[in-house]
């Protein structure tokens, strides 16, 4: 009896990962297709670059969509679920957007196929928010590191075809047949969503009032809320500083050739981040929340002290791959533990709201990084700029052994 009990845990929670997974590849396709990739479509037909650099406007429902996520939070759309009904929304119009997109032509649809393609990252990011809640519900707390890293690996997965596929397909047979195909993929949400199972049932907001104020009063009334917030703020931030300006680094400084720097990011790169959140995932399983962020941040700023090694050193092929590889792999590791500390952080009755929120808050640093990276660049150079990113992954590592007692009981609370 006891062994079949064991046997049904698992088999439970390997649908519940198996879902998690294919729900990270549906989140992951809409995202170039309403950017880069529509806008490789525009330029292959000759619009003009004022309007292709335009076209990037269409992003913005990814940064606003807190805006809307208290909605989701208090509101079930008819035939599912508060989440899956969103979810399936959501991947329904996604499809319908990218058939009519497959059906028109730029040169005679362009505002038609600009307003389609800010539809499509509506609902897009609709569907973001909507999965990371469901994510959050449905996931048991020493599954949310391996449930992460799964998402992550396959979200990745999902940019390569929507980005480098499309674009293949494209070339041998047209756009038209290239986001038919893409929709076609989106199956792979629907049926994700409708096998999927139902999160355990948690009481909806009842009013306005509630539906906005009540998630940020309910965080701020925790213990050490203001150390939390700053954690998620710069868990991450020395990596973006790093991140930023990888890419004018390695071509400037370093001499590599676009080449070389596409084999090591587009190839190297991206195997080592999803191996980096497979492990990270895995390795949490075993470890708390708590030893997880400080071992993985840890690491991270190990890898930024690679980049002042090069930055010294100059260009040598051996160390660039290492460097490139160690910052994927050790930065995969620390984006699972960083969602899975959202994931806990976030109060199952304000889930999508809490999620949309905190994510918003992480993205300022990416978001901020870029033009401070490079006023540093100038007036310090590379060395002393990578230096500095160091001493900014020390920060987080310094809050966390401040916030400890808050994080082991976060990761004790069920």
């Amino acid at each position: 009896m006891l062994n079949d009990t064991n046997t049904s845990i698992d088999t439970k929670a390997l649908r519940r990962l198996s879902i998690v997974t294919l729900l990270g590849f549906a989140s992951g396709l809409p995202l170039v297709l309403s950017g880069t990739t529509l806008q490789a479509w525009f330029t292959a037909v000759g619009i003009d670059i004022k309007t292709i650099g335009m076209l990037s406007l269409v992003g913005l429902p990814y940064v606003l969509k807190f805006a809307w996520a208290p909605l989701v939070d208090r509101y079930a759309l008819p035939g599912r679920g508060r989440r899956k009904s969103w979810m399936l929304a959501s991947q329904l119009f996604i499809c319908v957007a990218l058939v009519w997109l497959a059906h028109l032509m730029p040169n005679e649809h362009l505002f038609v196929m600009c307003l389609l393609a800010l539809g499509l990252a509506f609902c897009s990011a609709t569907q973001d928010i909507a999965i990371d809640a469901y994510r959050t519900e449905i996931l048991h707390d020493n599954e949310r590191g391996l449930g992460v890293a799964l998402a992550i690996s396959a979200y990745r997965l999902a940019l390569i075809a929507a980005g480098a596929g499309a674009l293949l397909v494209a070339d041998h047979v047209g756009f038209k047949i290239s986001y038919l195909s893409m929709a076609a993929l989106m199956g792979i949400g629907v049926i994700a969503t409708f096998v999927g199972p139902e999160p355990v049932a948690t009481p909806a907001t009842q009013s306005m009032r509630e539906l906005f104020i009540h998630p940020l009063r309910e965080f701020c009334q925790r213990k050490a809320w203001g150390g939390l917030l700053l954690l998620i703020l710069t868990y991450k931030l020395g990596d973006a500083f790093a991140e930023r300006l990888a890419t004018p680094f390695m071509l400037r400084e370093l001499g590599l050739s676009l080449t070389e720097l596409a084999g090591l990011y587009k190839t190297t790169g991206i195997a080592a981040a999803i191996a980096g959140g497979l492990i990270g995932g895995v390795i949490m399983l075993k470890l708390s929340l708590y030893r997880a962020l400080f071992l993985f941040g840890c690491l991270q700023m190990l890898t930024n002290l690679g980049f002042v090694w090069l930055s010294i050193i100059g260009k040598s092929t051996p160390a660039v791959i290492s460097v490139v590889v160690s910052e994927n792999l050790f930065g995969g590791m620390g984006t699972a533990a960083f969602v899975a500390l959202i994931m806990a952080l976030c109060d199952l009755r304000y889930t999508a709201t809490q999620f949309a929120l905190l994510s918003a808050i992480a993205s300022l640093g990416r978001v901020l990084s870029g033009p401070i990276a490079g006023s540093l660049v100038t007036e310090v150079g590379w060395t002393s700029f990578y230096v500095l990113t160091v001493l900014i992954s020390i920060a987080p590592i310094g809050l966390l052994l401040l916030i400890k007692p808050h994080l082991t009981e976060l990761s004790q609370r069920d």
